[in-house]
């Protein structure tokens, strides 16, 4: 299997996204913003289909949507921890611009336009060049050493932003900080899952961490280590059933796993009560 060059590309480029979308991803649910993340993971297609219309590189519009919306959506909620109320009306209005620049595309009738749309969408870990692969791994890496270095404040300000803040932790600004990094990981991520099925890879590994981990260090870790796993585990059950794409298969073992620590949850519990 490792003799392939798109499957060597595919584990360079989607080993270190998945740890990016599994640290995240724990801070995502433990902050109650999932919401949140499902909607920058569809403002991801729109910035694509705006740089299809445009004419240029769809990465641009990944990078600068994302970035842009998620910036909006930590500055307008509040203390930064966007409500659903902001959410849902930055994310209507996303969608409504998302039909826009869908009708232009539509109508230039580009086929390679219409190749990226479908690119962004459902994602093509396995059609990555080495130059989007070395990309990707520098970026995640990157998002990965900036949350780890903000991880004990921001757990603080998640936990009682009004403790933190008279501890001097700068709340808002580390809430929009915090934003942007999901913001730049969903652009980025959406190479590997694609638009609509990337909140499975945020929220899935996340959710079972905070079921199985005794402290949010251990969830924090476990969370990244869950995400990887599924992110590996997926790419070779793609490779050993080709009809299955990397994508569905991906996220499919991130179910699963967030099913199989839920039933074990429960499990203890009516052993524990029994």
């Amino acid at each position: 299997m490792l003799g392939h060059e798109f499957m060597r590309l595919a584990l360079l480029a989607g080993t270190p996204v998945a740890l990016a979308c599994g640290l995240l991803g724990y801070f995502v649910v433990l902050r109650s913003q999932v919401f949140a993340g499902d909607a920058l993971s569809h403002v991801a297609f729109t910035g694509a289909l705006a740089a299809a219309a445009a004419g240029v590189d769809v990465r641009i519009g990944l990078f600068i949507a994302t970035l842009a919306v998620a910036a909006a959506i930590g500055g307008l909620g509040g203390r930064a921890g966007a409500d659903d109320v902001v959410v849902g009306t930055v994310f209507a209005w996303i969608l409504g611009l998302g039909a826009l620049f869908l009708s232009i595309v539509t109508a230039n009738r580009s086929g390679s336009n219409g190749v990226a749309g479908v690119r962004v969408l459902f994602g093509s870990i396995f059609g990555l060049s080495a130059e989007q692969a070395w990309l990707a791994a520098v970026i995640a890496a990157v998002v990965a050493m900036a949350l780890i270095a903000i991880a004990r404040p921001l757990l603080l300000a998640s936990l009682d932003a009004a403790v933190a803040e008279a501890r001097g932790i700068p709340v808002a600004a580390l809430g929009i900080g915090f934003m942007c990094l999901v913001g730049i990981t969903s652009a980025e991520a959406t190479q590997a899952v694609g638009a609509l099925l990337l909140i499975g890879l945020f929220a899935a590994p996340a959710g079972a961490a905070h079921r199985l981990a005794l402290n949010p260090y251990q969830g924090l870790a476990l969370s990244g280590a869950l995400a990887v796993g599924a992110l590996w585990l997926g790419l070779v059950i793609a490779y050993l059933v080709p009809t299955l794409p990397p994508s569905s298969a991906i996220v499919g073992v991130a179910g699963a796993v967030y099913l199989a620590a839920s039933l074990g949850g429960r499990l203890r519990a009516a052993t524990t009560a029994g």
